[in-house]
């Protein structure tokens, strides 16, 4: 845990953590819970629910989880009333869930276009939407989870292109409409990171591509799990009272980096005056 937040920071809070179940999303849900929030998991896949839950509660965390898919608004809206229900509302919510794989669009069906788009884009509306009317208000803050291929483009990913840069755009729509009503709308935006699923399953890298992309980022590391949840953690407290429609950039500096890399030359390169 950091040092840097009281232990009992979000003690008496309420956090639903859509895709919570494996990566960054459940060190979100353990960061939450370990700073005193009680925590509600939602993944398509039961097994892993269950794993998860286990899991928190190991930690002293008091969980609670639900088989959902973010692209069935009734059925995610059915979780956040039982969650609301067993624990009294709702404070917290993030919309972690994502679909991905590598194509491109020549060789992309028209579905395989569109599932990304539902579970990416149509998932956070879903989640978010359905969390409203149990938001505990002022002070709920809503997260969504993004990408830097929302604002930089990437081949063999039209489609997350696509969905997350209206992720991007909905939360900063719902920061202006909900903003009045005490409700902030936030979003992450993770770059590499270590053992993430994406990671591992969807770019499969060889020690060559791990290479060029550590090459690419000007930190020159992956991010870890305990990145993100160190945001998502930020995020949620009072010392970002005032922070609302931003995209956090959890990347080591991707985002802003030339397509080609960041290079370091290792000298030292300073301007030299001419003379006039």
């Amino acid at each position: 845990m950091s040092e840097t937040f009281a232990a009992d920071l979000l003690s008496g809070k309420v956090a639903y953590v859509a895709g919570g179940t494996r990566g960054m999303n459940l060190e979100i849900a353990r960061r939450y819970g370990k700073y005193g929030a009680k925590v509600a998991v939602m993944s398509r896949n039961e097994e892993r629910v269950e794993a998860a839950v286990a899991s928190l509660r190991a930690d002293g965390i008091e969980a609670m989880g639900f088989s959902a898919d973010a692209r069935d608004f009734d059925r995610v809206a059915e979780t956040m009333t039982q969650t609301a229900e067993a624990f009294g509302g709702i404070d917290l919510v993030v919309a972690g869930q994502a679909g991905n794989f590598y194509a491109p669009v020549l060789g992309m069906s028209t579905n395989g276009f569109k599932a990304v788009i539902d579970i990416d884009l149509v998932g956070t509306f879903n989640v978010f939407k359905a969390s409203y009317e149990h938001l505990r208000r002022p002070g709920a803050s809503l997260v969504a989870i993004t990408a830097p291929e929302a604002v930089r483009p990437l081949h063999f990913q039209a489609h997350v292109c696509a969905a997350k840069a209206g992720v991007n755009m909905l939360l900063k729509v719902l920061a202006l409409e909900w903003g009045p009503k005490g409700v902030r709308v936030n979003g992450i935006s993770p770059g590499p990171i270590e053992g993430s699923w994406g990671m591992k399953n969807v770019a499969s890298p060889t020690q060559e591509l791990v290479d060029k992309i550590t090459n690419a980022v000007p930190l020159k590391r992956w991010g870890t799990t305990n990145d993100v949840a160190d945001a998502a953690l930020f995020l949620a407290s009072p010392a970002a009272s005032y922070v609302t429609g931003t995209i956090l950039e959890v990347d080591g500096g991707v985002t802003i980096a030339s397509p080609e890399g960041n290079v370091d030359t290792g000298k030292d390169v300073r301007v030299k005056r001419s003379k006039s």
